[in-house]
């Protein structure tokens, strides 16, 4: 199974909000267990703009990079590889839309694919992300509703 991982929820604030609090503000809301280092006081970057680094950096100055911008449109869209936890060659593909809903809520719409570049790996790798995934939603939830962002 190769198909593209779909998810999508709301949050309590305008787009520009969870834009800058996802790419941002990462390090208020990201799972230390969801990193490489896993150590207390370490920062998640973003670098703007296509090309940017995504990576963990942790309080002794280590860099662990998890994936790289392929697309940077605030406060609408983001899209960039991911290999947390292992090498770029591994990389799949996130894209997440910040879609206004009205009443300062956001829908955050996340399509995370390119399954079929691992091969014999794909389905355990995807399952782990989706698990992954449901697991770090409510942590950012609660950095909007906190005022995180």
């Amino acid at each position: 199974m190769n198909e593209p991982l779909e998810f999508a929820f709301e949050v309590a604030c305008r787009p520009a909000t969870a834009f800058s609090t996802w790419t941002t503000r990462a390090s208020t809301w990201w799972p230390l267990d969801h990193s490489v280092s896993g150590e207390r006081g370490l920062q998640v970057v973003f670098e703007e703009g296509v090309g940017g680094r995504i990576f963990e950096r942790t309080s002794s100055g280590a860099e662990h990079q998890w994936g790289r911008i392929t697309a940077w449109e605030p406060p609408s869209r983001l899209a960039y590889t991911w290999h947390l936890r292992f090498g770029p060659e591994d990389a799949t593909d996130v894209e997440i839309r910040f879609v206004d809903v009205g009443g300062d809520r956001t829908r955050i719409e996340i399509v995370h694919g390119g399954w079929e570049r691992l091969g014999g790996r794909a389905p355990q790798r995807r399952e782990g992300n989706r698990l992954g995934w449901t697991s770090v939603f409510p942590h950012f939830v609660e950095a909007i509703d906190r005022g995180d962002g």
